[in-house]
């Protein structure tokens, strides 16, 4: 009966799009079925700590707000490339953004100023002048299949 309690609460846990930190690269986050998403990490410097990948739906409100996520992987940093791949509910628009979490404290850490003080980065690799990029710069279509979504860290150094 433990073990049915103890499965049941990580099919849970893992429904609210928590992963655990060592993701294998062949399985995917969320619930299984015929569409999903696949991202590919690169320029991930240096290989220590974690990746966390989030996945928010087509929806400006809620990129990037609290809460807002529809699945967040956290995967180890591996050098050339760090994999994530998410099943998505049906073919549409989404948005992706990553963060190098190099101490693995699962917080995004900024300098003194506000800075990043980790590597970021967006689907489309969509540019940040100054402040963060508009959510329509941000979000591309997955299709019926698999979806490849390439994503260069960036760092403020």
């Amino acid at each position: 009966m433990k073990v049915r309690t103890a499965l049941a609460g990580l099919a849970f846990v893992v429904s609210l799009g928590v992963a655990a930190p060592s993701l294998a690269a062949d399985q995917c986050v969320g619930r299984e079925g015929p569409h999903k998403v696949s991202v590919a990490v690169t320029g991930v410097s240096p290989i220590k700590g974690e990746v966390a990948v989030t996945l928010y739906p087509d929806n400006p409100r809620r990129f990037l707000a609290p809460k807002g996520k529809l699945l967040r992987a956290r995967v180890k940093a591996t050098p050339r490339m760090t994999e994530v791949c998410f099943w998505v509910p049906e073919p549409a628009y989404y948005a992706i953004a990553i963060y190098h979490d190099v101490n693995s404290d699962h917080d995004f850490n900024r300098t003194i100023i506000g800075m990043p003080a980790e590597g970021f980065g967006f689907s489309n690799n969509a540019p940040t002048r100054v402040g963060l990029p508009s959510f329509e710069s941000v979000r591309f279509r997955a299709g019926p299949g698999t979806t490849q979504v390439p994503i260069s860290m960036r760092y403020q150094r």
